[in-house]
């Protein structure tokens, strides 16, 4: 292993092809639901309880489809699976976070996503962080995704 930290996740996209993005709490970015596996746990266990603590949405591991390890940042790559979000997961006003981190302001624990949104591939500039942003503009096509998922 090349001693990256590796974080899992999930590209979650609904009938027409958008991608579920959270908003990470105190940042001006938003990011796919992603982290860090336990000990234990497979990549694809690891994806699934993230989008879980992140979202509120479980997804059954048949319906993941294994998309592989992406460099991401100097310090960190991604090893990702997409899924294509069913009826009951698409209102995203259901969608919670159970993940919690202390504030940098007063300690006090918040959430580590606050918002969830469907973002058109044309619009992920606009959202996400530059490493999430450039990984879909250049190595993962959101639109081939689409048609793959």
């Amino acid at each position: 292993m090349n001693g990256k930290i590796v974080s899992c996740g999930i590209v979650l996209l609904d009938p027409d092809g958008r991608v579920l993005l959270a908003h990470a709490t105190g940042t001006n970015h938003w990011d796919i639901p992603k982290g860090q596996g336990e000990s234990g746990e497979t990549q694809a266990q690891s994806a699934l309880r993230e989008m879980v603590e992140e979202t509120g949405i479980a997804i059954d591991a048949s319906r993941l489809v294994d998309l592989g390890r992406f460099a991401y940042r100097r310090d960190k790559d991604l090893h990702l699976f997409a899924a294509r979000a069913d009826a009951g997961e698409l209102d995203l006003s259901k969608c919670h976070c159970v993940s919690l981190f202390p504030s940098r302001h007063d300690g006090v624990m918040i959430p580590e996503m606050d918002a969830w949104a469907w973002v058109a591939p044309t619009d992920v500039d606009q959202y996400a962080s530059r490493s999430l942003a450039r990984l879909f503009g250049t190595t993962l096509s959101l639109a081939a995704l689409h048609d793959r998922v």
